[in-house]
C-alpha cells in the first residue's frame, strides 16, 4: 500500500531508471514511478547566446515536452519548480557564459508527475557529470478528504484529494529546496507532509545509489 498516515516508514511505488540511454545528450536518464514515466536529456555546458548570457554562471533552461498536445501553463509552472532546484543543486558558476538545457518528456502520467520530474533530471544531471553541491528527490504527498496523507499518489488519488504538496529534498541536511502545493490544508498537515517527504527521501537516495553502483559495477 502506498497510504500512511504519520507513519515512520512511508512507502512509495516501484522505481525504475536506466541512465545514458540516448545518444545526443551529454546526459540522460529514463525515470519510472510506479506507472508514471519520464525521459530526460541534459546538454552543456555550450554556448549560450548573447541575449540569454549571465556573466558569472550558467544558463539554465527546462523544456517539458508533453505525450500529447503543446505544453500549457501548467507545465510552465513545473518547469520553474524543476529549473529553481536544479540552480540550487547545480554549481553552475563553475561554467560562466555558457548553456545548460534540460529536455524532459512525458512518456505516461499516473500521478505525482512533478516527483517524476525532479528524480529524472537528477540522475540526468548525475549522468552529464556536472558539478553538483548536492542531489535532490523528489516527493508527492496527497491529503484525502478523510485527512489521510498518501505519499507518491496514483492519478485517481490525486483528483480525489483535497490537498496536493511536492517537495524537492536535497542529500545532504534533507532540507526542503523546492515545494509546490495545491488545495487546503493546515499548518500541521503541511509540516506533517514534510515530515514524511523527508523520510521517503531516503528510500529515492538509496535508491540512485544502488542505480550509479550498479551501472559502474558492470565497467570496473
Amino acid at each position: 500500500m502506498m497510504e500512511v498516515c504519520g507513519s515512520a516508514n512511508p512507502t512509495l511505488r516501484e522505481f525504475g531508471s536506466e541512465q545514458n540511454l540516448l545518444s545526443r545528450p551529454d546526459g540522460s536518464s529514463s525515470f519510472v514511478q510506479g506507472d508514471t514515466s519520464v525521459l530526460a536529456g541534459v546538454y552543456g555546458p555550450a554556448e549560450v547566446k548573447v541575449s540569454k548570457e549571465i556573466y558569472d554562471r550558467a544558463t539554465l533552461e527546462v523544456v517539458i515536452q508533453t505525450k500529447v498536445g503543446l505544453p500549457c501553463v501548467k507545465e510552465r509552472a513545473r518547469e520553474q519548480c524543476v529549473r529553481e532546484t536544479c540552480e540550487a543543486a547545480i554549481l553552475s558558476t563553475l561554467n560562466p557564459r555558457s548553456s545548460l538545457t534540460l529536455i524532459l518528456q512525458v512518456v505516461h502520467d499516473d500521478g505525482s508527475l512533478l516527483a517524476c520530474f525532479l528524480n529524472a533530471a537528477c540522475m540526468a544531471l548525475m549522468d552529464a557529470g556536472l558539478p553538483m553541491s548536492c542531489l535532490f528527490a523528489g516527493v508527492t504527498c496527497a491529503i484525502n478528504a478523510d485527512g489521510r496523507i498518501i505519499t507518491d499518489p496514483t492519478a485517481v488519488q490525486e483528483k480525489e484529494s483535497r490537498a496536493l504538496m511536492t517537495f524537492a529534498i536535497d542529500s545532504k541536511e534533507r532540507r526542503v529546496m523546492m515545494s509546490s502545493t495545491k488545495g487546503s490544508f493546515t499548518v500541521h498537515e503541511l509540516h506533517q507532509c514534510v515530515a514524511i517527504s523527508q523520510k521517503a527521501s531516503d528510500n529515492i537516495f538509496e535508491f540512485y545509489r544502488e542505480s550509479v553502483r550498479r551501472r559502474y559495477s558492470k565497467t570496473l
